[in-house]
């Protein structure tokens, strides 16, 4: 979502950085460290906001490819107890 304030609730406080964002600012997905981007929140469940483009501007599934190719990049899917939440 373009705002990226899914996870806000979950993690007590605004918008965090998304995948989209820093793979843009940093030129690929594979220069961001999981931990960027991957948050604790209530109840430790961890928290990724994918991002994407301004309403009207762009592919609003970009985001969720982009951040799905560095969860899998990372090995997240081999990990216990992994949900994956929509809003």
């Amino acid at each position: 979502d373009p705002k990226a304030d899914s996870t806000r609730l979950m993690l007590h406080s605004k918008a965090q950085t998304t995948v989209l964002h820093l793979a843009a600012e940093r030129g690929a997905v594979e220069d961001i460290e999981l931990e960027e981007v991957m948050l604790k929140g209530f109840r430790d469940v961890r928290c990724v906001e994918s991002g994407g483009p301004e309403p009207g501007v762009g592919c609003a599934g970009r985001g969720i490819i982009t951040a799905f190719q560095l969860l899998r990049r990372k090995w997240c899917f081999s990990r216990p107890r992994l949900r994956i939440l929509r809003r």
